[in-house]
C-alpha cells in the first residue's frame, strides 16, 4: 500500500488575485428565478464547454445571495453586456440591494425565466451539473436557445474595472 501525498496547499490569495487581474474576462450578467422572485449576478467566469450537446459553465460563490436561486433553478439565463452597460455590470456586483428594481429593465421569457431587456445578446440554459469547487460551484448547463442580437462591442473585465475589447487592426 503507498503512502498518500499531501496536497500541496496552493498559491497564496494574493497572488492569485494578482494572476487574474491581468487576465480579461467577458462580463455577463446571470439571471434564474427558483419560484422566490428572481436573482441575478455578475459574472466574468462563463465558458463554452462544449459545442455538441453546446454546454457552457459558469462559477457562482457559495455565500452569493443569487447562490439558493442558481442551486435551486432548474434554467436560467446568461446575459451578454455591451461595453456601454457598466453600469447594469456594477449593479449585479452590489450586495444588499434589489438589483431588479429600477433602473433595471427586465422582463420574462414565455418558459419564465427573467432575462435583460438591454443586453445585447441571451442565452437560455437548462442546468445539467453543480459541483462544489472551494468557496464557488461550478454550474454546467445545456444551451437551449439563444438570442445574438447583433453584433456590439464586449463589456471586459480587466485589471480591477470594466473596458470595452478592441479589435488589433
Amino acid at each position: 500500500m503507498s503512502a498518500r501525498l499531501a496536497a500541496p496547499a496552493g498559491v497564496a490569495p494574493d497572488a492569485f488575485r494578482s494572476l487574474f487581474r491581468a487576465h480579461p474576462a467577458g462580463v455577463t450578467v446571470v439571471c434564474a428565478d427558483a419560484g422566490s422572485g428572481p436573482a441575478g449576478f455578475t459574472a466574468t467566469s462563463l465558458t463554452s464547454v462544449s459545442i455538441d450537446p453546446p454546454l457552457v459553465s459558469f462559477a457562482i460563490a457559495t455565500g452569493s445571495s443569487a447562490w439558493p436561486a442558481v442551486r435551486d433553478a432548474s434554467s436560467l439565463t446568461v446575459n451578454f453586456l455591451s461595453s456601454g452597460q457598466h453600469e447594469i455590470a456594477t449593479r449585479f456586483a452590489t450586495s444588499g440591494i434589489d438589483r431588479f428594481g429600477r433602473p433595471t429593465l427586465w422582463s420574462r421569457l414565455e418558459t419564465g425565466e427573467p432575462v435583460l431587456d438591454d443586453a445585447p445578446s441571451f442565452l437560455r440554459a437548462v442546468v445539467t451539473d453543480r459541483i462544489e469547487a472551494g468557496d464557488h460551484h461550478v454550474v454546467l448547463a445545456l444551451v437551449v436557445d439563444a438570442e445574438t442580437g447583433g453584433d456590439h462591442d464586449p463589456l471586459v473585465y480587466h485589471a480591477g474595472g470594466y473596458c470595452a475589447a478592441a479589435p488589433l487592426e
